[in-house]
């Protein structure tokens, strides 16, 4: 199950890294994961300081570490 964990995270990562900020609907979309597994991911990265969680409203945004307010476009 660690593996699998660490797989998603890894998957999650490299999606935050090419599209910049996303909602979590989103980005469990973009991986094509599932609950509770990309749950667990996300928690992984956030424990190790790796994302930015923001709440807005009813929806929640995932960034990379220092990426905040960054688009995949700049730079």
């Amino acid at each position: 199950m660690n593996e699998e964990i660490g797989k998603l995270a890894g998957s999650i990562w490299h999606a935050l890294a090419a599209n910049g900020e996303m909602t979590l609907a989103k980005l469990k979309k973009e991986v094509g994961a599932e609950a509770p597994v990309f749950d667990w991911a996300i928690g992984w990265l956030a424990r190790e300081d790796k994302i930015v969680l923001t709440r807005e409203k009813r929806t929640t945004r995932a960034c990379l570490k220092g990426w905040q307010g960054q688009t995949a476009n700049a730079a």
